[in-house]
């Protein structure tokens, strides 16, 4: 069995699915790797490293997709690279299944296999798997890192001869994995860092971390998590409260990092144009949740806006920014996934519809769209 991966836009995407470390644990299963030419140059990995550990590589995609049994993506192919998809190959990767639909239904009509690895269950033995949890814990360290260069004064607290210059103030809004590491990141460099979160579950976790919590606190904030431990939509009235304390807390803050997604909808608007005016000139917001409409009406995808003196950042696929560690980590979650997929023996694809994290994830099978949300 051959598991290939091509080279995507690196105007968009800098990751890549395969890193070097990692094909040799493939050749261990049995499984041999294909890649393009010059694959992971732009990141400093010459091909003679995958080369070294027994990787193929080709001149062009259309080679790679010919010879693959599976191909591994960061993200769903272009139109060019779909057509060339053949009769049972299979493909795994951030397929975005809520914004694909219509590019899913003809690589089901194909019989092309679609693993889309966000869907995967929030269960033990899906933890080495999980794409979401590494990507995020990267995209809420560079948020940090973002917002205080951007940030034209210190983070710390400084005591000097000349006078004491205070600690940087930070909101975290969301307290989901790319939250609390943002909470966590900001903390060692030395901010005050607030959090806010409509899971009271949540309140033991950013208070681990050194951070102020913040929620409005009622009977349906008991109730505000789904089974997968993701934010619920909630109620209007809710919203309002939620909107007022916001306001309250944004007006004192240097710096506001949004985090806030809701799985397969649009991300809340959270922080308003007039919570952005409150804030002093010169105050930062980052708006992480930008590619799902943004946390702040303002945030304009992969541009720096200034609104009333204060910029708001919208970089997309923050990941992609720390392109080398984050594929270093999406590479193992592949691995992973692969060996619970991959029958050892037979060296083909185990379609087990039993096990629960097959069923969350396969998307397309047998010439069909399986799941019903995306029927």
């Amino acid at each position: 069995m051959i598991i290939g991966s091509i080279l995507e836009d690196k105007n968009f995407e800098q990751r890549i699915a395969i890193t070097p470390d990692v094909v040799k644990k493939y050749k261990s299963l049995g499984l041999n790797i294909c890649i393009t030419k010059n694959y992971g140059l732009h990141l400093g990995y010459k091909d003679d490293e995958f080369l070294k550990e027994g990787a193929e590589i080709t001149e062009n995609n259309e080679a790679v997709i010919s010879k693959s049994d599976i191909l591994v993506q960061l993200n769903l192919c272009d139109d060019q690279n779909l057509e060339k998809l053949r009769e049972n190959q299979s493909i795994i990767g951030i397929l975005n299944p809520y914004s694909n639909e219509s590019k899913l239904k003809k690589l089901s009509l194909k019989k092309i296999n679609c693993f889309s690895l966000e869907l995967l269950p929030r269960i033990t033995r899906a933890q080495s798997m999980d794409i979401l949890s590494s990507q995020a814990n990267l995209a809420g360290y560079k948020a940090v890192i973002d917002s205080f260069a951007y940030f034209q004064k210190a983070i710390p607290m400084m005591m000097t001869a000349a006078g004491t210059i205070s600690a940087a103030k930070v909101l975290v809004v969301g307290a989901g994995v790319a939250g609390l590491q943002a909470i966590a990141t900001a903390k060692r460099l030395g901010a005050v860092v607030s959090a806010t979160d409509v899971r009271s579950a949540t309140k033991e976790q950013v208070e681990s971390l050194g951070g102020k919590f913040i929620m409005v606190e009622d009977e349906e904030s008991k109730n505000a998590e789904t089974e997968g431990g993701y934010a619920k939509e909630m109620s209007d009235e809710y919203k309002k409260k939620q909107a007022q304390l916001i306001a309250e807390t944004v007006a004192k803050q240097d710096i506001v990092i949004c985090t806030a997604l809701i799985p397969g909808k649009k991300a809340p608007v959270l922080i308003t144009e007039e919570m952005v005016s409150s804030m002093i000139p010169g105050s930062v917001v980052i708006d992480l949740a930008v590619e799902a409409g943004g946390n702040c009406p303002l945030s304009k995808m992969n541009e720096i806006i200034t609104h009333n003196g204060v910029k708001i950042v919208g970089y997309g696929n923050v990941p992609g920014r720390v392109a080398k560690d984050a594929s270093a980590l999406y590479s193992k979650n592949i691995f992973n996934f692969l060996s619970l997929l991959v029958d050892k023996e037979n060296k083909k694809i185990n379609f087990d519809l039993e096990d629960e994290i097959t069923n969350s994830v396969l998307l397309t099978h047998n010439g069909e769209v399986r799941l019903e949300q995306f029927k």
